[in-house]
Order: C-alpha cells, then structure tokens, then sequence
C-alpha cells in the first residue's frame, strides 16, 4: 500500500511528503483469513517503518471492518431406519442418528414448518437444514460465471450486499438471486424510455429527496443492504407515478451507480447524457422538502385501535379530536358516551377515553 503511493521513487521507498499525504489508510476490509495474514503482517512491517522514520503514523490503516462470511446453499438432510426404509425426524428421542442412514434432498422436497424444515410428504418428519463453509471438497462452491450469465453481474453484485449486514455470516441462495432481478428489470422498464423535463410534484420530491437522505447514510456507513431497500421502496412508490420527472428519477440513477454500475450507465445514457455518469456529483438531499405539514396520527378508543388519521403539523388536540370523529369507527365507538379523558401525543397516538 506504500509503494502504489509512490511507485516510481528509485531513491526511497516513499516520499516523505506524499507518506504524510496520503496515510493513513481511510478503511480496511477483509475477513477472518486477512486478520492473521495480511493485516498482521503489514501491521508489523508499518511499525518497524514508523521505528526507522520511513513513516509518520504508528497504524497504517485507520478503521478495519471485518465481512462476513458468504456459506453455501442450505443442505438439507433426512433420516431413514435401514431396516424399513421409513424416515425418522431428527427430534426423535427415541433413535441415535447415527444409526441411522442420511439421505440428501433438494429445496424442493422439504417445506419450512416453524424453525426447521419438514418432508413435504411427511410434515411430521423433521430434517436436518446446515450451510457449510463452501469447499471445493463439499462440492458447494458458488461459480460467480454462472450468476452472471444467468442474472447478470448487477444482479451478482446487488445480492451479495443485500443479502444482509456486512459483518454477519450470511447463507448463500441462488432462487434469492432472482429478487433482485426483478429489481434491476423494474428499474430498467420504469426509465427505459427516458424522462420527462417537467416540474416534479411535492410528494415526488419527497420520495426521492428521502431516498437520497437513507441511501447516502446507509452507503457511507456500510449498510448496503438497507440501502437498497430504501431504493426499492422508492421504486414501489415511483412506479405508480403518472409522470417522470428527471429531478425526482434521475438521483436514483446515480445512487444505484454504486451498486449496480453497469445497468444505471445505460439508463443514464436512455436519460440524455452523452458522458459517463462516473463523473457526476452525488446527489445531495434537500432536508427542507422533506419537512411534511401533516402525518398520521392513530387514533385508540379507550386504548384500543380504532382508526387512522391525517392531521396538520400544527393541529392542536381539539382539532386532532374533531378530525378523529370524522373516522366512521371512531364515530361508531364515541357515540352515546362521555369523554372522560384524552391523551394526545402530536404525532405519536390520540388516545380518547371513555365512558
């Protein structure tokens, strides 16, 4: 990591200015296998360098974050008595497993029944459900060649980060690939045809503008996963948009960039643009729009749901009242009776009590 700073120095192994520059190191990802190997190793050989004066900082790398690992396909494992061939749930009590002869199924011959999976068969028959660490002995390696040409490398790309938090051990599943795909295909048919140069609606600019806000965070804090949740919450609401405004749909172009680059340079392209959007700026959220002047207030009848709302910001508790009482079960269940109480929390609960 030193030398790529500096790589055509002959006289030293650094320049002392660009060491200062550019070290230390921002961010270090690596797994299990680099905190023993190459993290150790180049700890070390930094402090001898910091020992020496070569470099400045005693830590070459200023934040390590450790990922998952990625197990293989879920295996599934029944039973069977050797002496009549008939399965055995693997909670019996009665019978040693080892006993016992282990058959392999696939996917589609077990159904999830609670926790654990059952024979489809037999949902009385409970098996054995394990990832495993993929190996080439196991026979359960994921060829990345094969997503590819089925899904695409966008879709490979945009399962690995959502298929959950970065740092926990998550189980790979090819069916799962097929998500987002959809996704990608949503996308892709929603802003194929370009967009349109008109104003964008207050509530467009909304969803959009909050999308960039959970995006940019959840991006530079490395929550991937959630990050592309917020993009398909985004496209569940944009689809049902009459138009296309490129204000509110072409920020969703370039958050998506980052995670599935080739399809958004496409649709970046289909939006207009003659250059790449590699170049172009991060969209920035507008804090101001995202200011609502009403919400939802749930309203209890004696602590029980009984109806929802839209009020003002602004609405004081009389006003959250009568704006209630305008919900036909609230009505129904306030009609006759006193009001003996009301607790109202803006934008939390109206809670009536009565008698």
């Amino acid at each position: 990591y030193l030398r790529f700073l500096d790589p055509k120095n002959q006289d030293m192994l650094i320049d002392p200015n660009k060491e200062k520059y550019w070290m230390p190191v921002d961010l270090y990802v690596g797994g299990a296998e680099h905190a023993v190997l190459h993290l150790l190793y180049a700890r070390f050989w930094h402090k001898v360098l910091y020992d020496i004066g070569v470099v400045t900082t005693k830590e070459p790398f200023g934040k390590l974050v450790s990922q998952g690992m990625i197990l293989g396909e879920v295996e599934y494992t029944a039973y069977k008595d050797p002496a009549d061939g008939r399965y055995v749930s693997i909670d019996s009590k009665d019978r040693d497993l080892s006993d016992l002869e282990g058959v392999s199924l696939d996917s589609s011959q077990v159904v999830k029944k609670g926790k654990g999976y059952v024979l489809k068969e037999d949902e009385n028959v409970l098996v054995s459900a394990r990832a495993h660490k993929m190996s080439k002995s196991r026979g359960n390696v994921i060829n990345p060649d094969h997503i590819v040409e089925a899904y695409g490398a966008d879709s490979l790309r945009l399962y690995e980060m959502f298929m959950g938090p970065l740092c926990d051990t998550k189980v790979w599943s090819t069916r799962s690939v097929e998500g987002v795909y959809r996704f990608l295909g949503k996308v892709w048919r929603f802003l194929e045809g370009g967009v349109e140069d008109t104003g964008a609606t207050k509530e467009q600019l909304q969803a959009i503008h909050a999308c960039i806000k959970k995006v940019t965070v959840d991006t530079e804090e490395l929550r991937f996963n959630t990050a592309i949740s917020a993009m398909m919450e985004f496209m569940n609401e944009a689809t049902k948009w009459e138009t296309k405004p490129r204000e509110a749909c072409e920020p969703l172009v370039l958050m998506l960039s980052a995670y599935a680059p080739h399809i958004a340079e496409e649709l970046w392209s289909r939006c207009g643009h003659g250059g790449s959007l590699a170049y172009e700026k991060w969209p920035l959220c507008d804090e101001s729009l995202l200011v609502s002047d009403s919400y939802v207030l749930p309203v209890q009848i004696n602590g029980k749901m009984r109806g929802k709302v839209e009020v003002p910001t602004s609405a004081t508790q009389d006003q959250a009242i009568e704006a209630a009482l305008t919900v036909p079960n609230v009505e129904k269940q306030v009609e006759g009776k006193e009001i003996f109480k009301v607790i109202f929390v803006p934008e939390k609960i109206l809670n009536v009590i009565v008698k």
